[in-house]
């Protein structure tokens, strides 16, 4: 099974088991090293030789394995193996397979029992189904540098806060707050703490910087008794060079590529694994469920996946070749994602897989059966990047930009999509969220308020990245942990308690969340006021009444006598308002507004507003019937998604009048994604 790609708990037979064999306790130990010419144990025991006889593991006949038992050997003990290739060169490697790895930055894998946790999440795991048509509201962030123990630049071998330590301050943070989800950034072994662990050595071993393997059970254990879910930053796409790890393991390409131009990955100096190679498959796949069936993670962020997909990805003409059929797709790596979340469905059917993905590549979240890679999700990177282009525009620039805000619409439904505001967003000279705004310093947390006001108004799920939520004024510093301390100040604690409320009432509005990948569940009011900077749509849920107003104002400019038409016609009250003061705002308020028969956006009933300076407000329908409250609109059409050919014409469209945007290189080609035409059932389990 594992020489045909089809071991998918390998982890169970490969690595350091502790066993008891004839009556005696001990350690086996196998490992897949095809071309080894031999391989020993080398550990504490044998003074780190691994060369004798003794320590010499047996190839098991007509096979890739090398095993053999250990007695005396015992949890806690440090080991690599000693390998000598088939040049006759003799190296360590730590363990493929191994559970636990010596604190950077030492490099041996340890000796480790991950069984007998005993685990109190098993209501959480009940109730815990797909979230399609649920809120899933995810708060992404960076073990080291959320919090740390001393408030200076904490270098390699610093102390970080435990798994079990950081629970008691993460869990209530979040609970106050209302996520849903917690995104950590890779925790998978990694040897170079400004890699945020995206270059693994050790896809099996939870990193030893924040402690033992249950501690980190723990964290999360804890974290589904309240209620909050755990996705986990994954990376199959490559992996670091590192010595001790996976590069070369038996003195031949094992892991990675024979072929240069395919395994390198020269923008990251990192080595692409070979997806072409079955026990390559077993080895991810098996990485996969692992993290599943061990630490009860709920669901993955799967990185780089443009990476995978594209053999010419950041590459020059010269650094890749291209498939069998002539093209620039990796074939191979489009099959292992296939299998990957077809198996990953098949054992948790409810599952987060989503991918991040930064092209257009169609049927990302389409199942496989219908020609799709078989993810639920997609990070949507055309969204996040002309969102986050049109914010950072002067004030006087915005009319002219309208189009980063409005065609985002058009392809909104051809994937399942999350709206990410992520860590790559507030880092490398990019700035914070609110470092992006401009204007005066309180315009700068208005224009905050509105990003997120925004994103949580919009179709598709959310993520933020740590530091968003409170106004972090400098970027991200991946030494050191978030600016606490500004929460001395009053303008960051009224920001924080607006992500909260922002956040509950999120939780609370069914029409939010609930058709977030159905047309049905968003139409536009008015799209084209492009002179005032303002939008206005419709955010609706199932049932008739769950139904939402939003307006935003994207200028540092009061709009009185604002008129909007509604659908319905009757008394409208203020559902939510950025401007309130316990926000920062200056307590403009909409309070409650009757339509009049005067008809706007082609409806018969229309109300007029006061819109404050940067400010969002959302209106709902009030729940007493009145006299005239009856409905009176013209039918309107939900957002559709355009006809391919209009589709190209209006992006050519849009790209002239934003030669100025300085949009990042990775943005979305929402062209190309919106013929899709499919409209996923909310229940729907993508396989």
């Amino acid at each position: 099974m594992f020489h045909e790609g089809t071991h998918y708990r390998s982890y169970r037979m490969l690595g350091a088991h502790t066993a008891v064999e004839e009556g005696v306790p001990g350690v086996r130990f196998t490992v897949w090293a095809p071309q080894a010419r031999y391989v020993g144990l080398a550990c504490d025991h044998n003074s780190w030789d691994g060369s004798g006889e003794e320590d010499s593991l047996y190839k098991i006949p007509d096979s890739a394995f090398w095993t053999r038992f250990f007695p005396g050997i015992s949890p806690g003990t440090f080991y690599k193996y000693r390998i000598v290739g088939p040049d006759g060169s003799s190296f360590l490697k730590a363990d493929p397979y191994g559970y636990q790895a010596e604190v950077r930055p030492a490099t041996a894998s340890v000796v480790t029992e991950i069984d007998g946790y005993q685990w109190g999440d098993a209501a959480w795991r009940r109730k815990n189904k797909a979230p399609y048509n649920k809120p899933l509201n995810i708060y992404e962030m960076h073990l080291a540098t959320w919090r740390q123990k001393e408030n200076i630049h904490n270098k390699e071998g610093g102390e970080l806060y435990s798994y079990t330590e950081i629970a008691d301050l993460l869990i209530p943070y979040l609970v106050e707050l209302g996520y849903t989800h917690v995104e950590f950034m890779p925790l998978a072994e990694h040897p170079y703490d400004l890699s945020w662990g995206y270059q693994g050595t050790g896809y099996y071993a939870a990193t030893s910087r924040f402690g033992h393997p249950q501690e980190l059970m723990y964290l999360i254990d804890r974290l589904h008794q309240a209620n909050i879910g755990v996705i986990l930053d994954w990376v199959p796409a490559h992996f670091a060079k590192d010595d001790p790890g996976l590069r070369l393991f038996d003195g031949t390409p094992c892991f990675e590529y024979g072929d240069p131009l395919l395994a390198e990955k020269p923008g990251w100096g990192t080595l692409s694994f070979d997806f072409g190679k079955p026990e390559v498959v077993s080895f991810l796949i098996s990485n996969a469920l692992f993290w599943y069936d061990v630490y009860h993670i709920d669901g993955m962020r799967v990185d780089a996946v443009t990476s995978m997909l594209r053999l010419d990805f950041e590459k020059q003409e010269h650094q890749y070749r291209r498939n069998v059929n002539g093209g620039f797709e990796n074939l191979e790596a489009i099959a292992f994602l296939q299998t990957l979340n077809t198996v990953v469905f098949q054992y948790y059917p409810h599952a987060l897989m989503m991918a991040e993905e930064s092209s257009a590549w169609p049927g990302v979240t389409a199942p496989v059966h219908d020609g799709g890679l078989g993810f639920n999700y997609k990070w949507n990177m055309g969204w996040m990047n002309d969102t986050l282009a049109y914010i950072e525009k002067d004030f006087s620039a915005r009319p002219y930009h309208h189009n980063l805000l409005t065609f985002p619409i058009a392809y909104a439904y051809s994937e399942n999509f999350t709206l990410p505001l992520s860590h790559d967003e507030v880092v490398h000279g990019k700035r914070s969220l609110l470092n992006k705004m401009p204007g005066s310093y309180e315009q700068k947390f208005a224009g905050l308020r509105l990003l997120l006001g925004y994103q949580i108004t919009s179709p598709g799920k959310k993520l933020l990245f740590m530091g968003g939520e409170f106004g972090q004024f400098i970027e991200w510093k991946d030494q050191e942990q978030l600016d606490w301390l500004l929460l001395d100040y009053e303008s960051h604690r009224k920001m924080l308690a607006y992500t909260a409320a922002l956040n509950k009432f999120y939780l609370e509005e069914k029409a939010l969340w609930e058709q977030d990948h159905s047309f049905e569940g968003y139409q536009w009011i008015s799209a084209d006021d492009n002179e005032q900077s303002v939008i206005s749509y419709i955010r609706k849920g199932k049932k008739a009444g769950d139904l939402l107003i939003v307006v935003i104002n994207f200028q540092p400019v009061e709009r009185p006598h604002y008129r909007i038409g509604v659908p319905k016609g009757g008394t409208y009250e203020e559902a939510f308002n950025s401007e309130r003061t316990e926000f920062g705002g200056s307590g403009a308020s909409t309070g409650t507004v009757k339509t009049q028969k005067l008809e706007m956006h082609g409806q018969l009933n229309s109300l007029e507003l006061t819109l404050a300076p940067l400010s969002m407000v959302v209106l709902k329908k009030s729940g007493r019937k009145r006299k005239g409250d009856e409905d009176e609109s013209i039918t309107v059409e939900p957002v559709t998604e355009l006809p391919k050919g209009k589709t190209k014409t209006a992006r050519a469209k849009a790209k002239k009048a934003d030669n100025t945007a300085d949009k990042p290189s990775k943005a979305e080609a929402p062209a190309k994604a919106a013929p899709r035409k499919r409209k996923p059932k909310t229940e729907e389990i993508q396989q």
